[in-house]
């Protein structure tokens, strides 16, 4: 694969350009959101992952006004609530959303966050995606935590007529939770596919397949996570509320891991330590 850097990208469906990493505001509270987003933008982050259901678009959107970059150069994602997930409902949450970002001008990509809202709800949250789409303060649209179930009722609703393009897919990713199946989907049809978690939440730090890495390549645990993830193809969304973690999870493009450590990584495991609505059968 070509040499990647922190400015390298991603072409996605949609025609617009993602970063290879992205900074994730989950969980992190809104009074040092602003804070710790600025601290990432000034380490050379460009690209912003947060959520409605996050309660810190404001504070993220703050950030990226505050940083003095060039609004073009940084990519922001959020995400439209699993309590919103119908047509009248999503359209209000995009609408909110813009608002907390109304400093900003656009949104880069929103995603629907989850498939709740049964077979009409999650059809109708993504016709609103779509309508929002072509009003040009939404660039890119796609989907988080879909089974391949829902993924293909979505394309299914898309080849109908309704239109749209998954631009991305957003699951957790892991050697732990590789999600093999979904990826080939996604990869199928040029979808980009992010991870969350990538770090695992670090319950998987000691593991000695990590420890060996870390040694081998002179590298943290993290970061040998998060080079697989890249090699792999993916976008990480490693989150940090620690300066000197934020810049570590950026050290990660001057060594490659091996064809065969690559290959020690795939541990057949399915455990992810967040939620898991693409496996949920009620849905």
């Amino acid at each position: 694969m070509a040499p990647l850097s922190l400015q390298s990208t991603h072409k996605l469906v949609s025609g617009y350009e993602i970063p290879v990493v992205g900074f994730g505001v989950y969980q992190t509270p809104p009074d040092i959101t602003e804070k710790m987003t600025l601290k990432a933008l000034e380490t050379g982050y460009r690209h912003v992952d947060s959520a409605k259901h996050y309660a810190n678009e404001v504070e993220c959107a703050e950030a990226i006004r505050k940083s003095g970059i060039d609004r073009s150069k940084i990519f922001y994602t959020t995400k439209i609530p699993i309590t919103h997930m119908s047509y009248e409902k999503a359209k209000e949450a995009i609408e909110a959303s813009l608002a907390d970002a109304a400093g900003i001008s656009y949104i880069d990509l929103v995603l629907l966050h989850a498939p709740y809202g049964g077979k009409e709800g999650r059809l109708g949250a993504w016709r609103a995606l779509v309508e929002a789409q072509k009003t040009g303060k939404i660039r890119s649209i796609g989907v988080s935590n879909y089974g391949i179930h829902h993924l293909n009722e979505l394309e299914e609703y898309i080849d109908s007529g309704a239109g749209g393009q998954i631009s991305v897919g957003q699951y957790e990713i892991h050697p732990w939770c590789a999600r093999e199946d979904i990826v080939d989907w996604l990869t199928k049809r040029n979808v980009v596919v992010e991870a969350y978690s990538p770090l695992v939440r670090a319950t998987r730090m000691k593991e000695p397949i990590l420890q060996s890495l870390a040694k081998k390549y002179n590298k943290t645990p993290a970061q040998i996570l998060l080079r697989w993830s890249l090699q792999k193809g993916y976008v990480p969304l490693p989150k940090s509320v620690t300066d000197s973690r934020i810049i570590e999870n950026t050290q990660v493009f001057d060594f490659d891991l091996s064809q065969e450590d690559m290959d020690n990584l795939n541990t057949g495991e399915h455990s992810p330590v967040c939620w898991d609505p693409a496996r949920d059968s009620r849905l």
